[in-house]
């Protein structure tokens, strides 16, 4: 008869190093892969804080938990860590690159009870040089166009300033403006990426209006896409959710836009509505288009992921990485769904009660 195996046992099968933490951040299980790593027995291991005994830091230098637990752990909905680069100390002295990430144990009332983390080693040449050549590869890319337009237009401006006419002007001047949007929206999408994986991202956030944030996003969208048809739908008693309003903004843009860019038909719908047994806010953009086929579904919100239909403007594949980076990090999920022939809807949602979480029923707004 085959025994069942226990939770240690089970552990040490796993491949990946794994270390679980208390809320005070001391080590109270390791496996084996994880001792072979830190080049430590698991009995030294366990039991020592791993502040101290693995001094875990940025690739910056400075250490992870200097201030305690990130702001973020404070959310009750809040489990996912997302994966980031630190260097921990073994213990033979080396210092060993990690790619780390895990998952936050809560006790039924959401309080924080410790983590479990999954750590990877880096190959540091290989990893970073491939990094780099994508990362090099795609910015190149996609700035070429609108520098080179803009490179274009002002020569032609400062050249036949006196020879065109001023709506010619006005229309080459417009144009300026958009491709350097463009640009300015790339480096803030690349500067976003580094604060998401070094785990140096900081919402500032608010009591915010969604129905509000949501007209203005159509209003931008709109100036870019005049050919945008929009119905929003919010109900008048949607409540105000506590966010940063600047990230929720750039989510629900880059949701817009890719509708606005790779649908068929330019009706796009976006409603919002309130799941009061959840909690929750559901944010959702349905378009109408060929869809997206199934195997890619699962892979659209990873770094630099561009879908394989042809013709149509493929973007730096960071968009919507970058969106499902900024939504966990307020404590909610992005999902996409699709039906070919018919369209497909993203959707993400906020916690409706993260201010109370953050405060205590008794906080006040500040």
């Amino acid at each position: 008869m085959t025994s069942t195996p226990t939770a240690a046992e089970i552990l040490d099968l796993l491949p990946d190093a794994i270390v679980v933490l208390d809320a005070e951040r001391t080590i109270t299980a390791v496996n084996e892969a994880a001792a072979g790593m830190l080049a430590r027995p698991a009995k030294d291991l366990l039991g020592a804080s791993a502040d101290e005994m693995l001094e875990p830091r940025t690739r910056d230098g400075k250490l992870v938990w200097a201030d305690g637990w990130p702001r973020a752990s404070l959310l009750i909905r809040v489990r996912r860590i997302p994966e980031q680069e630190i260097d921990v100390t073994a213990g033979d002295g080396r210092s060993v690159r990690v790619a780390v990430t895990g998952r936050y144990r809560r006790d039924g009332d959401g309080r924080l009870e410790g983590v479990v983390l999954s750590l990877r080693p880096i190959e540091r040449r290989n990893t970073l040089a491939a990094s780099g050549v994508e990362v090099v590869s795609t910015v190149s890319h996609e700035l070429r166009s609108p520098l080179t337009s803009v490179k274009g237009y002002t020569s032609l401006l400062l050249n036949r300033w006196d020879r065109l006419d001023d709506d010619q002007k006005r229309s080459m001047l417009e144009q300026v403006q958009h491709d350097a949007d463009r640009v300015t929206r790339l480096i803030t999408e690349l500067l976003d990426i580094s604060r998401l994986e070094t785990g140096r991202l900081r919402l500032r956030c608010q009591m915010v209006d969604i129905a509000a944030l949501g007209e203005v996003v159509v209003e931008k969208v709109r100036i870019g896409h005049p050919e945008l048809s929009v119905s929003v739908t919010f109900p008048g008693d949607l409540p105000r959710v506590y966010a940063d309003p600047d990230k929720v903004e750039q989510v629900l843009t880059n949701l817009l836009e890719n509708a606005a860019k790779y649908a068929d038909s330019p009706d796009v719908r976006v409603e919002g509505v309130y799941d009061e047994g959840r909690k929750q806010l559901r944010i959702s953009v349905h378009d109408v288009g060929k869809g997206i086929p199934p195997a890619e579904l699962p892979r659209l919100f990873n770094k630099f992921f561009r879908g394989s239909e042809g013709g149509r403007p493929s973007g730096s594949g960071l968009g919507l990485y970058i969106a499902r980076g900024l939504v966990e990090a307020h404590g909610g999920r992005i999902a996409a769904e699709s039906k070919l022939g018919e369209g497909s809807t993203f959707s993400f949602t906020l916690p409706a009660d993260a201010f109370e979480k953050a405060f205590g029923d008794g906080g006040s707004e500040a």
